[in-house]
């Protein structure tokens, strides 16, 4: 075992609501997700639904280029697209654990027999991962995420037949369970493995009539592994895309995280305040195991809340191709239209042309050739120059995180118990809309602005990286004063940095006159009005070495 004060040391386990390391030390888990890489996922490339799952994608390839080249094709995928390199710049960026989504049918060679036979080459994929993170200090959570027949009826699992045939043939949970238990006996004794995540997003609601069997499962799976390993976590996801949790009637294991998945909805405590319940409840520890998908703004706001309620989070996902809400972005290769269209049933392109655009692919989907978006990790963990929207301050509850003299009857939907006076900053819209699934900006009649009266203060959270080469640092303020005039404390640590007078009714960007030093670690801004009414947008962190570079 490693040690020498790392927090990533020795085996994970539930302690009540807490994860503990292998030193005793609380934990919280902060990391990536690798989607499409042992289970190819369509939208990560653009295609359309004619190219959605693996065996699709798979089927596209073979038609193209044949089984020879295809074969070719998928060996050189699998190790290019997750490699050391991934591995090596996800530690550097301060995370401290990456969950590996695996299709069954990428380990199973063979299960017509009474015996599961496995791909020992694709073994060897999974034991290499786990040997990087273990170089690099990175729990390794293994998911589940395409287990035979599919769990979820739906493109996400491989379904063959849009059926969860997980739940409708009982050979599938043999092999499950089979699964598992090789998995289990694989990698007992592998203390960076952090947990066994069982099932994916198990059972949308429209096939909710088999959540009976789902509860089942995962005890004749944790049965299996508890046979051979007895230190693992298991980790158990909800029904219908991991949210719900009505399922969970049964705390059958001493060593259980619960896992939920948030996407395109409110960043507030209200949206989760079922998963705290049912952590107090089962006195558990609790993971949001996916969420993403949207704009840095909203990162900003959705892994604070996290942060704020001792929740491990796992951000979905590490890499794709041509978008700009993932740390990196694959680079849409010259063509790549063309297999677009094919799919949806245009002309096939000829075997040298599509053999071009695929190894055009191969070589762009290494980490060495990613656009590396490093500003998507500092939106998750709020560094600077982070944008933080003036309405995502901290989530610690009233008199931490902020303080009102007043608090509002009438709502926007949004944060409504704490009754702060959040409205829009302009527009007939009276509901927030966060789904931004591509990463698109909020629309102007989107945005949503706080409004302090006298007195009235908001607080908010962000950290300095360790690899940071600032020290000094400033602050920008989008701001306006309805009555034309108004004053703001800025307050860095308890300190208060400087008094700045917001002046006119229209909205502009103040910066301080002052600059302030801050180490690595979590520090805390405050901003209180002093006197008069102050509505504030968004505040940003910006480190004086950046300016003096432009």
């Amino acid at each position: 075992m490693i040690t020498g004060g790392h927090e990533v040391t020795g085996f994970l386990k539930a302690k009540g609501k807490k994860l503990i390391n292998g030193e005793g030390q609380e934990i919280l888990l902060r990391g990536v997700g690798f989607g499409s890489w042992m289970l190819p996922e369509g939208y990560m490339w653009l295609f359309p639904d004619q190219g959605d799952r693996p065996r699709r994608i798979e089927q596209m390839v073979k038609d193209l280029i044949g089984e020879e080249k295809a074969q070719q094709f998928w060996e050189i995928y699998y190790s290019r697209y997750t490699s050391e390199s991934d591995i090596r710049q996800i530690a550097a960026d301060g995370y401290n654990s990456v969950r590996v989504p695996i299709l069954a049918r990428f380990l199973i060679e063979d299960s017509d027999g009474e015996v599961v036979r496995y791909n020992q080459a694709h073994l060897k994929i999974l034991d290499n991962v786990i040997d990087w993170c273990r170089e690099h200090r990175l729990y390794v959570i293994l998911d589940l995420h395409g287990a035979t027949g599919g769990q979820t009826g739906t493109n996400i699992d491989d379904s063959e037949f849009d059926k969860p045939e997980l739940f409708t043939n009982e050979r599938n949970q043999e092999i499950t369970v089979a699964l598992w238990r090789m998995l289990a006996e694989r990698y007992k004794d592998e203390w960076i493995v952090a947990g066994y995540d069982l099932l994916n997003e198990p059972l949308p609601e429209w096939f909710s009539a088999y959540n009976d069997q789902v509860m089942p499962l995962y005890k004749k799976i944790t049965k299996a592994i508890r046979e051979v390993d007895d230190r693992h976590m298991i980790i158990l996801e909800g029904v219908h895309w991991a949210t719900d949790w009505s399922i969970f009637d049964d705390k059958f294991d001493d060593n259980l995280m619960l896992q939920f998945h948030k996407y395109w909805n409110n960043p507030d405590t209200e949206s989760i305040q079922i998963y705290l319940d049912k952590r107090e409840e089962w006195n558990v520890p609790i993971f949001m195991g996916e969420g993403g998908e949207n704009n840095k703004e909203w990162y900003a706001g959705a892994f604070r809340l996290f942060e704020d309620h001792d929740i491990s989070w796992n951000f979905w996902t590490w890499k794709k191709m041509d978008k700009n809400n993932s740390p990196c972005t694959v680079i849409k290769p010259e063509g790549w239209q063309q297999l677009i269209d094919y799919l949806e049933g245009g002309v096939k392109p000829d075997k040298a042309s599509a053999e071009h655009i695929l190894w055009e692919y191969l070589h762009n989907i290494s980490f060495e050739q990613c656009l590396y978006q490093k500003e998507v990790t500092d939106a998750l963990f709020r560094r600077p120059s982070t944008r933080i929207p003036a309405i995502f301050y901290g989530y610690r509850g009233e008199g931490i995180s902020y303080g009102t003299k007043s608090r509002m009857v009438e709502n926007i939907g949004f944060r409504i118990n704490d009754r702060t006076d959040i409205r829009f900053i302009e527009g007939a819209r009276t509901t927030p809309n966060f789904q931004h699934g591509k990463g698109e900006s909020w629309q102007a009649d989107e945005r949503l602005c706080v409004q302090l009266t006298a007195e009235d203060w908001f607080s908010y959270e962000f950290t300095v990286g360790h690899a940071s080469k600032a020290s000094l640092y400033t602050v920008d303020l989008h701001a306006f004063a309805p009555n034309d005039r108004a004053w703001m404390a800025v307050s860095v640590d308890d300190k208060v940095i400087e008094i700045v007078e917001v002046v006119g009714k229209s909205w502009s960007t103040l910066r301080l006159n002052e600059e302030f030093q801050l180490s690595p670690g979590l520090h805390r801004i405050v901003l209180k009005s002093m006197e008069n009414i102050v509505r504030m947008d968004w505040l940003e962190v910006i480190p004086v070495i950046e300016l003096e570079e432009k």
